[in-house]
């Protein structure tokens, strides 16, 4: 047989190199040939431990990529809403009274809307005490109210001062005014409010002490 140096044609589209452990392939005696042809028969061979067989172009990268990923982690339970629910009845008393105070502090100013004075309807016997009552109407707002008592007799209080708490709309403020001696008097009492504003109101009464009379 006459050796060539032409080199072997290339293989066909079918052609497949195949790897195989050495406990595949049969050692060639003295007189086999150094070169074995193997070709691919289409049976997928068993796993050989320590070797790995690849049939074909391989694996495509892209299902290689997907096999070696991992599954998606479970999703997570939902939030409990119970912490949630605890604190908000007492984040919303605070946010009230927050409100509030700041209402108080920085809200409108104190005012007066509205004053009267009441007198008993029947008349003060002798050496009786009159209690005649003012009242006053404010905004709820707190504050100091100012005031004076003036009497017909000339006489006068001087000014006093009432501390109005918040939230307060109402302020009564008594006068006692005690008589003495016999006779019978036509008396008038002024309540009037210095500040905050200017307010008056007025209330009569009647004084009856016959000669000879004794106080009740």
């Amino acid at each position: 047989m006459k050796e060539t140096d032409e080199p072997a044609p290339p293989p066909g589209d079918d052609y497949s190199a195949t790897v195989l452990g050495s406990h595949w392939i049969q050692r060639p005696g003295q007189d086999t040939p150094a070169t074995a042809t193997v070709r691919d028969t289409g049976t997928r061979p068993d796993r050989v431990e320590g070797t790995v067989l690849r049939f074909g172009p391989g694996v495509p990268g892209a299902l290689a990529h997907r096999s070696a990923r991992t599954p998606p982690p479970a999703p997570l339970p939902p939030p409990r809403r119970h912490g949630v629910r605890r604190y908000a009845l007492p984040a919303l008393v605070l946010l009230a009274v927050l409100a509030l105070l700041t209402w108080q502090r920085l809200g409108p100013a104190p005012a007066v809307r509205d004053a009267e004075v009441a007198a008993p309807a029947a008349a003060v016997g002798c050496g009786g005490t009159a209690d005649l009552v003012g009242t006053v109407t404010t905004n709820g707002r707190p504050g100091t109210l100012t005031y004076r008592w003036t009497r017909s007799d000339g006489t006068s209080s001087g000014v006093l001062r009432e501390e109005v708490a918040p939230g307060q709309e109402r302020v009564r403020l008594h006068l006692l005014w005690t008589f003495e001696g016999a006779g019978r008097y036509e008396a008038r009492a002024e309540l009037r409010i210095l500040s905050p504003g200017v307010r008056t109101a007025a209330a009569g009464l009647t004084y009856d002490c016959p000669a000879g009379g004794r106080p009740r």
